[in-house]
C-alpha cells in the first residue's frame, strides 16, 4: 500500500445538537436581548439618516 490516498477526504462527523428545555429566567433573558438588538437597530437608522440622538436641545436654568 502506498502513502497516496485518492479521491476526496469524507468530512469528519460533528455530533448532533441536544436539544435542552429553557427555563423561563433563560426565555425573559433571550427576549431582553431581542429587544435591545431591536432597539440598537433603530437607533442606528436614526444616526444614518441625520436625526438627533436625543430631543430638547440645550437646557438653559433660568438664571442670569
Amino acid at each position: 500500500m502506498s502513502g497516496r490516498q485518492g479521491g476526496k477526504a469524507k468530512p469528519l462527523k460533528q455530533k448532533k445538537k441536544q436539544q435542552h428545555d429553557l427555563d423561563p429566567e433563560e426565555l425573559a433573558f433571550k427576549e431582553k436581548q431581542k429587544a435591545d438588538a431591536a432597539a440598537k437597530k433603530a437607533m442606528m437608522g436614526n444616526i444614518k439618516a441625520g436625526k438627533p440622538l436625543v430631543g430638547g436641545g440645550i437646557k438653559k436654568s433660568g438664571k442670569k
